[in-house]
């Protein structure tokens, strides 16, 4: 994301489609069963009615879709102002162990949540350009325009059925005011290319109307590409990620599941991703650019237990004017 500029006057529409896949649970670098976590991990909230000693409710899978809608417009050549607005469709698989001890499974259950996200404003301003090397900083703010008061039915280990406050992963935003500095390098040297971006999510608030704030987030991404034809190139990425964990706590979360601990959220991850990249040339298709980046994570140390990412696709689709 706002890895180039426009020149001025020009504007950009996008739209990109993401999905995430994760499969199974992690502590730090090592995977634990959900027989493990309920029987072995302390509950937060033991001591208030109905809050047995360990987790007995442990997430198994969770799908996220993110839609991502974005204009950009250049009202200089040096500066390249862009916007972005999010949709959300998240699904989150359960098992429910009975009582306060035990592997015997009471059964399981899906939360699920979907709407707007977080809205996120940035500009573009170049640094330097020579006929090979770019630099540019990127500096933005989020908007809290996602929900974080979602809710859903859930199975609790006493076999009842309440309808609760979603844990934080299955919010829809952060909350908080939150600023997105960067700074992107990139190069082209023949059929070519290469760069580099180091981006960060930093909150402005210390907590947000539910009395918390998600971690800071700091991201680092380095790439090389080939151009293969004229309307078609490869790309392979390495992306790094480390994420504080929540500061603070939402009152109304309150449940024997990891997902509810604001302990449990963050860490840092490292994946590599492999591209492709499709240019119009002409006719109706002339200018509309198609991509698609398929990723695996190869580290990932979680402030766990946490659900640990499988894989990550995302198809886009842009075009200038």
């Amino acid at each position: 994301m706002g890895e180039h500029l426009h020149k001025k006057g020009e504007v950009m529409f996008s739209y990109r489609a993401m999905r995430m896949e994760m499969d199974g649970s992690r502590i730090g670098t090592d995977s634990v069963s959900p027989e493990t976590i309920a029987t072995t991990v302390p509950n937060r909230f033991f001591g208030r009615p109905m809050q047995p000693p360990t987790l007995r409710v442990v997430p198994t899978r969770m799908t996220m879709d993110m839609h991502m809608f974005g204009m950009m417009y250049a009202p200089t050549n040096n500066l390249t102002l862009m916007a972005m607005v999010n949709y959300i469709e998240k699904e989150m698989d359960h098992v429910t162990f009975p009582g306060p001890r035990g592997t015997t499974r009471l059964g399981t259950f899906t939360t699920k949540s979907k709407g707007i996200g977080d809205t996120k404003i940035s500009g573009l301003y170049r640094l330097y350009d020579d006929p090979v090397n770019h630099f540019h900083l990127n500096l933005g703010v989020s908007l809290p325009t996602g929900s974080i008061t979602e809710r859903d039915t859930v199975l609790a280990p006493t076999g009842a059925r309440p309808n609760l406050r979603l844990p934080y992963p299955m919010q829809l935003g952060s909350g908080t005011f939150d600023l997105l500095p960067g700074l992107t390098y990139t190069g082209k040297l023949g059929n070519v290319s290469w760069g580099a971006q180091y981006r960060a999510d930093i909150r402005l608030e210390n907590e947000n109307d539910e009395g918390y704030a998600l971690g800071d987030k700091h991201a680092f991404t380095s790439w090389v590409a080939y151009k293969v034809t004229p309307w078609a190139s490869a790309s392979f990425r390495i992306d790094a990620m480390t994420q504080d964990s929540i500061s603070g706590i939402d009152p109304n979360i309150v449940a024997p599941v990891q997902t509810a601990d604001p302990d449990n959220q963050g860490g840092e991850r490292v994946d590599l991703i492999w591209g492709v990249n499709l240019l119009g040339q002409e006719g109706a298709v002339k200018g509309h650019r198609l991509a698609a980046e398929f990723g695996l994570p190869v580290y990932q140390d979680l402030n766990g237990p946490q659900l640990e990412t499988d894989w990550t696709v995302t198809l886009g689709w842009q075009k200038a004017f």
